[in-house]
């Protein structure tokens, strides 16, 4: 998701670290009462397995999605900031419907005066604020042998294709003819765009063609409009591009080039095979050889790059003559090799800044390959541009001024959304926390494995804002009446909720689950499990938890309702400490408390006057009947003090009454 380019830097550290806006408590806590039929609710989940999502998560037997492949001749115009192109989509309906309609996204249009992002994102002061969006010049389709004009209708950032004869389930196909144009916006306007550089033009391209909506068992069409927050949910399938830009350009993208010997010099093929082959960053254009023409085959006119990708659910793309270019070799685990690059302006290098960002996103690419699932592409390329931090398969977009721990975190977050929602193909625009919390959540363990917590963001204080501790950072967040559900659709959470909510509350929830509740080896066998059920799929919030629940063996429903679906805060305190006949070498009588609706399995440290110290753990079981619960403790001297949650895992509302002293 793009970050704020007034304050870039900030918003950057924001996005990766949480630096969401934290709300002011009430100086009184809140006291909800407990009601164990609440959260131990056996009404959660009552929809039962079907032939397409099975029960336990995993995609069913007849699981189907429809498939999209993209063939596009695109031309960049350098003078004019624009873009003109065409595409043939071939769609294929492997649903068991008839459609007797298509619908597609024309993203551009956010950017139209009057487009329904532009009317509700507030009023603009700006007099020369840049207005866009796609000039659609032709539509055709061609069915059953037919090739005919298409009747369509075009509603904000949507178009719909009503076709003459209804489109076969089951495998039915249909190609649809486009040719568009449009004008590519300045910074801050979103994730696409240019930058005037001292070297020339960065162009950034992104949501740069009409794209088809997705049909899909849950809803049918999934037609939210792109409001600017929301981000996507697109189908996988084959992309097939052709890009002409200017002869002095260099072009990087999501595909792998497929005509070298054409727009490369033999050296440059050379130094690109040297990284493939090489741990350290070779240099494929250095910065005093930006304007050397010998390192392009054609010393004016066009060129014409070619790449191809596949089971991919989107293609993006960056030109410039300004281009640094490095790359070095990326080591994944079953033994096969990708490749990690960079772009950059000379502006952007340095040893502390972008000259370094090869290196990031190579470690990142091994971390996350040995950790959970296998990168699945021949490469990834960084890109420095005016876009503050936006992903793509294959390639991402970071701020140009990032550096040092800034550049670290922002390419580590961008490439990690590469498995989600990129392999993990979720609905972004419903779904937001499914990529933004679950990518975060995977940042936070990668942090540590590169050059040994080299910026130390562990030693900061795990993953909280400023090194403090996160589950009591967001505890302010928790009991605001602003609070909102992490189940919430993108668009309807105010922007200044936004991290707090889908990056900072999911994150936790997950660590919470893996740190405090199931333990490292369970979770991360069903989290992986997960990502292997769903690559190149479409899962749902319920096929996660289900997916979740079956691997790990536990009914985790309570969780998922409390902390996902729900605004319910934890309050764990101790109630009462007596000794069994007032002798307390002969045992103690401890009694807890569950004061509000969240619950949490409990941990417990005893100290006693003669030295000894204890730990309990009690499963969240106990809170399944009521909000009181007594255990014995064996304990062989006078109780100086109890305390529940003593390494401060927990987001306790009031940590004042976890602690019971003899005093």
């Amino acid at each position: 998701m793009k970050t704020s380019t007034s304050t870039f830097l900030e918003s950057i550290a924001m996005r990766v670290v949480f630096l969401g806006i934290i709300l002011l408590a009430p100086s009184v806590f809140s006291q909800q009462g407990y009601n164990p039929r609440k959260v131990f609710d056996p009404m959660f989940d009552i929809n039962t397995g079907t032939s397409y999502r099975s029960a336990s998560g995993q995609p069913g037997p007849d699981y189907w999605q429809n498939t999209a492949d993209y063939k596009i001749n695109a031309s960049l115009n350098d003078t004019t900031n624009s873009i003109s192109g065409s595409e043939v989509i071939t769609y294929t309906n492997n649903s068991p419907d008839r459609l007797d309609y298509l619908w597609l996204q024309l993203d551009q249009n956010n950017l139209k005066k009057d487009s329904r992002g532009e009317l509700t994102s507030g009023p603009s002061m700006n007099p020369n604020r840049f207005y866009g969006g796609d000039n659609i010049t032709s539509v055709e389709i061609e069915y059953n042998g037919k090739k005919t004009k298409a009747d369509y209708v075009i509603t904000d950032t949507r178009m719909q294709i009503r076709l003459p004869e209804s489109m076969k389930p089951n495998g039915g196909k249909i190609k649809i003819y486009i040719g568009y144009s449009f004008l590519i916006p300045p910074p801050n306007y979103g994730r696409c765009g240019y930058l005037e550089t001292k070297n020339g033009k960065i162009f950034e391209i992104s949501q740069w063609f009409p794209r088809m909506a997705v049909y899909d068992d849950l809803i049918g069409w999934n037609n939210l409009p792109f409001l600017g927050a929301g981000e996507f949910y697109l189908d996988y399938g084959s992309y097939d591009v052709y890009l002409n830009v200017p002869w002095d350009q260099f072009v990087v993208s999501s595909g792998t080039l497929q005509n070298p010997n054409e727009v490369l010099t033999k050296e440059e093929i050379k130094r690109l095979q040297q990284a493939r082959e090489s741990n350290k960053t070779i240099f494929i254009v250095k910065s005093d050889e930006i304007n050397n023409p010998d390192m392009r085959p054609v010393h004016n006119g066009r060129l014409t790059w070619h790449f191809k990708m596949n089971d991919t659910r989107d293609f993006t793309w960056a030109s410039s003559k300004a281009f640094i270019w490095d790359a070095a070799k990326v080591n994944l685990p079953d033994g096969k090799k990708s490749l990690a690059m960079s772009v950059y302006p000379v502006e952007s290098s340095g040893d502390s800044a972008w000259t370094r960002s090869t290196e990031f996103l190579k470690r990142s690419m091994e971390i996350f390959s040995k950790d959970w699932y296998q990168y699945p592409y021949p490469s990834a390329v960084n890109v420095a541009g005016p876009v503050g931090g936006m992903e793509f398969p294959g390639i991402i977009f970071c701020h140009w001024k990032a550096s040092g721990k800034v550049l670290w975190m922002v390419t580590n977050h961008e490439i990690g959304h590469n498995w989600f929602p990129m392999l993990v193909g979720s609905d972004e625009r419903e779904n937001g926390w499914m990529d933004e919390g679950f990518n975060t959540f995977i940042d936070i363990y990668s942090y540590a494995e590169f050059n040994n917590d080299e910026f130390g963001v562990k030693r900061d204080g795990e993953y909280a804002p400023k090194g403090g501790n996160p589950a009591k950072e967001i505890v302010p967040f928790l009991m605001s009446p602003h609070s909102l559900p992490i189940l919430t659709y993108a668009d309807n959470i105010p922007g200044k909720y936004e991290h707090t909510l889908y990056y900072y509350k999911t994150a936790l929830g997950l660590v919470m689950l893996r740190d405090f509740v199931l333990g490292k080896d369970r979770f991360d066998y069903a989290f992986r499990n997960y990502i292997s059920d769903w690559a190149y799929k479409h899962p749902s919030p319920f096929d996660f938890f289900r997916d979740m629940n079956n691997a790990s063996g536990e009914d985790l429903n309570w969780f998922w309702k409390e902390w996902f679906c729900k605004t319910y805060t934890l309050d764990q305190a101790v109630d009462s400490v007596k000794y069994i006949d007032g002798d307390a070498s002969k045992g103690s009588l401890i009694t807890i408390e569950n004061k509000n609706q969240m619950v949490m399995p409990v941990e417990i440290e005893v100290k006693e006057s003669n030295g000894k110290t204890g730990r309990v753990k009690l499963p969240v079981e106990i809170w399944q009947r009521g909000g009181l619960w007594t255990f014995k403790y064996n304990s062989t001297s006078k109780i100086d003090s109890v305390i529940i949650d003593p390494d401060g895992m927990l987001p306790d509302v009031n940590p004042a009454n976890n602690i019971w002293t003899s005093k």
